[in-house]
Parts: structure tokens; C-alpha cells; sequence
């Protein structure tokens, strides 16, 4: 399994590189990833993470799809906050999310670590919803996915996709600082 973890890390680094430029082509990578990471996490009992790649996939193409779907230059999905009336129904979406998640988890699998990875995989899906409408305040939900992984993983022993969850805790702090400063850029040329 350790190749395979290694191509998924390296393709997860890539990954967050494209992210962090807001290109486009971090959808076609996210497509990929996950199709590595479902295997890992299947081998690792870590059911929610492997449930939620297979969500990443299709995630990833609604996203694809959502970045590219323009009738002229003007109409860019550009970098925006989150609007305030979505803040209590997402909230209400993940602590649904995790419970149900965790229920699942306890119950029906042999997971180790049912509330930390219902908790990572809840905020991924509302990560991935916030990603895919360019709101910069999705870079502060992977910040604390990224660090409960993280910690997770180091504790399953899956070394090389540790190092790629603390790589992506920094970059999400860096990257939430670069979207805000595009996201001025393209307020400023609209003006």
C-alpha cells in the first residue's frame, strides 16, 4: 500500500497547488485523487474518508463544471465570501452530517476512530460545496480538517498521507490569505 499512498500524496500535493492558483485544472486532478485514496482508506478502516473520496469524485466534477461554465470572459465564477445566510443552514448540514456519520460508524463498522472521522468527513463536504462556489472561506474549514487528519493518520500509521494533511494545514492558511488578496485583485479591475 505504500506506493499507492506515495502517487495519491504526490497527486494530492498537486492538487493543492492548483488550488491554491484557483485554476481550473484542480478539478481534473481531483478527479484522480480519489480514486487512489478510496483503496487507502478502505485498507486503513477508515470508512468515512473512503466515502468521502468517492463524494470528492463526484464533487469534483460538479465543481469541473462550475468553474467552466461561462458564456463570456466577464462571466468567471470569481472569489467571493461566503454569503451570511448560508452560515446557520451549513452549520445545521455538518452537525447533521457528523451525527449521522458517527451513528453509522459506531454501529455498522469496525472503525477506530468513528468521531474523528466523521467530524473530517462532514467539514470535507461542506468544504467541497464552498470550493466549488469560490468562496474564500472554505480555505478556514480544510485548515482544521487538514490538522484532525492529520493527527489521524499519524496515529494509523499512513505516514506519507500525514505529511501531505500537515503540508495541506499550512497551505490552507497561506492560500486563505492568497484567495482574499485575488479576490481584492478582481474587485479592483471590476471597478
Amino acid at each position: 500500500m505504500q506506493t499507492i499512498e506515495m502517487i495519491g500524496a504526490v497527486i494530492g500535493l498537486l492538487y493543492l497547488y492548483l488550488e491554491y492558483k484557483a485554476s481550473k485544472w484542480l478539478w481534473p486532478v481531483g478527479v484522480l485523487m480519489p480514486i487512489f485514496y478510496v483503496w487507502i482508506f478502505l485498507q486503513s478502516k477508515f470508512y468515512a474518508d473512503m466515502g468521502i473520496n468517492i463524494y470528492y469524485f463526484f464533487a469534483s466534477i460538479y465543481g469541473w463544471i462550475r468553474w467552466t461554465k461561462t458564456r463570456s470572459e466577464d462571466s468567471d465564477l470569481k472569489i467571493s465570501h461566503t454569503p451570511r445566510r448560508y452560515i446557520l443552514p451549513l452549520s445545521a448540514i455538518g452537525t447533521l452530517l457528523f451525527a449521522v456519520m458517527a451513528f453509522i460508524l459506531i454501529r455498522f463498522t469496525d472503525s477506530p476512530v468513528p468521531y474523528g472521522d466523521s467530524f473530517t468527513t462532514a467539514l470535507s463536504i461542506l468544504g467541497m460545496w464552498l470550493l466549488a462556489h469560490k468562496y474564500v472561506e472554505q480555505w478556514w474549514l480544510w485548515f482544521f480538517v487538514n490538522i484532525v487528519s492529520c493527527g489521524l493518520y499519524v496515529w494509523k500509521g499512513l505516514y506519507p498521507t500525514s505529511i501531505l494533511f500537515a503540508i495541506y494545514s499550512v497551505i490552507s492558511v497561506f492560500g486563505y490569505f492568497k484567495w482574499r488578496r485575488m479576490m481584492r485583485e478582481e474587485a479592483a479591475a471590476l471597478a
